[in-house]
């Protein structure tokens, strides 16, 4: 696969692993860390340790695995690492993990000393298409997610799919939702595309398009003033729903479980207000039903979900705010959602 050139840097298909070490040598850094969660440290760090050993010495730094951990607490516990290991301006953090592992090491890194070097190896599907690329790092305060973070680069962006083979059926189709999530509100024949391709298996050329897409979005965007926007579709419903059920319901949902009730519900409130026609609805709640398993809950908690969007980053003047679809493929942001329509939508879903 070609490697992609995004907002100064590169995003790297082939031989990743070596590339990292190029990347390495050639940075000529004081020192540099790896930052694992205790599943990358069993299933993926082994695979680069060789060659990382002959680098001279690095320095591990392991947290625990799951979005529990993406909080401030955490964070500190990297910093005070990174400052037990004496690291100073011109060291180098490798986030091998997740979306955890991605959204928090760049943003450590990004906030240590003023700014670290950073680099990405994602080792899931969701990080691999999402997490990893476009400059997003944040953590999680008070339930509500990524609330709080910064717009860094990271320095490049290794992806070895090859990885995902260590990975859960579940976790797989987590990422994938993010994967019809472009097709969704960009490119509606990669929709089509994914429909009719093994997902139980993304291809590397699936990923692929996935991460040229996003990418497309974030460098003519990077800071989410417009276009970059249309990758909320789906994260305003789900990131509520997803932050209820875990303080609620710790394990019930995965991300890709929750945005895609985010986008059955927002799909519905795009056929409601954007015009998104009832044969693309229908085939859209089809899809995602076919895939997902069905989430439970029920209406008692509508206004507990109606508080956590409201806390939601992409407000605006303290009114909840939604990307819709108009079409298949064509996407409409700025929709302010009234609680009532919010509520509709819900219902929508568990109708079924």
């Amino acid at each position: 696969m070609q490697t992609i050139q995004s907002d100064n840097y590169p995003i790297f298909f082939e031989n990743s692993i070596d590339e990292l070490i190029a990347f390495i040598e050639r940075g000529k850094y004081s020192k540099f860390f790896v930052l694992t969660d205790e599943h990358t440290s069993v299933h993926c760090l082994p695979k680069l340790t060789d060659k990382l050993n002959k680098l001279g010495n690095y320095d591990l730094i392991e947290i625990s695995a799951g979005e529990e951990s993406k909080n401030i607490d955490f964070c500190i516990g990297v910093w005070k690492m990174l400052i037990d290991f004496e690291a100073d301006r011109k060291s180098l953090l490798v986030n091998l993990g997740g979306g955890v592992i991605t959204d928090m090491g760049g943003f450590a890194a990004s906030t240590y000393k003023r700014g670290i070097d950073f680099v990405h190896m994602p080792t899931t599907l969701l990080s691999q298409v999402d997490a990893s690329v476009g400059g997003k790092t944040g953590i999680d305060v008070d339930g509500i997610k990524n609330i709080i973070g910064t717009f860094t680069q990271p320095k490049a962006v290794f992806i070895d799919t090859d990885f995902l083979e260590t990975l859960p059926p579940r976790q797989i189709l987590s990422g994938l939702a993010e994967m019809l999530k472009h097709g969704l509100i960009l490119d509606a024949d990669y929709w089509n595309e994914l429909k009719q391709s093994d997902l139980t298996k993304p291809s590397t050329a699936l990923v692929h398009r996935s991460v040229v897409l996003k990418n497309e979005v974030v460098i003519e965007d990077p800071t989410e003033k417009n276009i970059r926007k249309s990758l909320n579709f789906g994260h305003t419903i789900g990131h509520a729903v997803e932050t209820w059920a875990l303080n609620d319901k710790p394990d019930s949902l995965t991300h890709g479980e929750a945005i895609a009730i985010g986008m059955i519900c927002e799909s519905y409130l795009a056929h409601k207000k954007t015009g998104l026609k009832a044969e693309d609805l229908n085939e859209i709640t089809s899809t995602f039903n076919k895939l997902y398993p069905r989430f439970s809950f029920s209406r008692d908690i509508y206004e507990e979900l109606y508080s956590i969007m409201l806390k939601d980053k992409k407000n605006m003047d303290g009114k909840v705010n939604c990307t819709l679809l108009s079409a298949i493929g064509q996407f409409n942001i700025d929709n302010v959602c009234t609680k009532e329509e919010l509520f509709e939508a819900l219902d929508y879903y568990l109708a079924g």
